[in-house]
């Protein structure tokens, strides 16, 4: 969706600011809510893309008033709600219903390292061909869906060149709205920066994106 939490591109959103060796979190709940957010998912009510999906779905003056994890708690609290963890009076007060059903969870906390270590893999086996080749010229689609996916505004309508050939993987569009996994294709695209920038910028530039095999078409 087209959405201000797609901030590619963008002008006036203040300079990055990476420290390599800066801590995990700011504060301790940022921890917390990282926590939450993997023993809920545990419970197998929702995917990766759908927890995206939610997050994106935060509006707009809302979400570029908070920070990062308040984003995530944000979107949590709504899936915990819409899936039926917990109901909305709980997320609001703070406190368990004491007549609500209870169940053992999913994930607890000497799994966890061990969970982490194995993370959620999304190659999946393709049942044709990829559509394209190392090497071949593409053009990102002019889409604007209204749901989620991960072909950002900037890159909608200009021409690359596949570098790198991922295999199958999980079709975040679909997988975000339950329609299935769907795998496809996925590649790595080049981009020259003076075909997303303009002519003032460097030609010697390139920006790397992994686009899935619905996102392009022959240049």
């Amino acid at each position: 969706m087209n959405g201000v939490h797609d901030m590619g591109g963008m002008a006036g959103l203040g300079e990055l600011d990476p420290r390599p060796d800066a801590a995990l979190f700011h504060e301790a709940w940022e921890g917390r809510v990282l926590g939450l957010t993997l023993a809920a998912a545990a419970w197998g009510r929702w995917t990766l893309d759908r927890s995206r999906l939610y997050r994106e779905m935060i509006p707009g003056p809302r979400y570029l008033g908070i920070s990062y994890y308040e984003r995530w708690f944000a979107a949590l609290a709504a899936l915990l709600v819409d899936t039926g963890l917990v109901s909305a009076t709980e997320v609001r007060t703070g406190h368990a219903d004491p007549g609500a059903e209870t169940a053992a969870p999913p994930l607890v906390a000497a799994q966890v390292g061990a969970v982490l270590a194995r993370g959620a893999p999304t190659s999946r086996t393709l049942h044709a061909p990829p559509r394209f080749a190392l090497g071949d010229s593409v053009r990102a689609r002019n889409l604007h869906p209204p749901g989620h996916t991960r072909l950002p505004r900037y890159v909608r309508g200009r021409r690359g060149e596949i570098s790198h050939l991922h295999g199958g993987h999980v079709f975040p569009d679909c997988n975000a709205h339950g329609q299935g996994e769907h795998p496809q294709a996925l590649y790595q695209v080049r981009f020259a920066a003076p075909e997303l920038w303009g002519p003032n910028a460097r030609a010697a530039d390139a920006v790397y994106l992994d686009l899935w095999e619905d996102y392009l078409e022959p240049a």
